[in-house]
């Protein structure tokens, strides 16, 4: 299976998330190519989680899992930690106040 580009799924993404109207901001751009991507997902009252994708090494699936949540402030020390050691990372902010990220739609596997 052809994985997509970080820079085609990114936009995959924020249309998918447009068409929904739920707002979405490329916080930080990584590698076009191979930049790993953390989404931040801020319910605007003063909380948030960070999620990555992990890879079952053996079945191949993919899933998004949590890599930190709590208080905004303490979300974004972790992704800026993250950022500070990988220069390739995308981080991507979604505004939801029903915390909806879409990243369980298999439409973006």
């Amino acid at each position: 299976m052809t994985r997509l580009t970080s820079d085609i799924w990114v936009s995959a993404y924020l249309t998918r998330l447009r068409l929904e109207n739920i707002p979405v901001f490329v916080v930080r751009k990584g590698d076009a190519t191979a930049g790993a991507v953390l989404v931040k997902v801020n319910t605007l009252d003063g909380n948030a989680q960070l999620f990555q994708r992990g890879f079952d090494i053996l079945s191949g699936a993919s899933a998004w899992t949590v890599l930190a949540q709590g208080a905004e402030v303490d979300v974004d020390q972790s992704a800026a930690k993250q950022s500070s050691f990988d220069p390739d990372l995308w981080v991507i902010e979604v505004e939801d106040r029903q915390g909806r990220s879409l990243l369980d739609d298999p439409s973006l596997a």
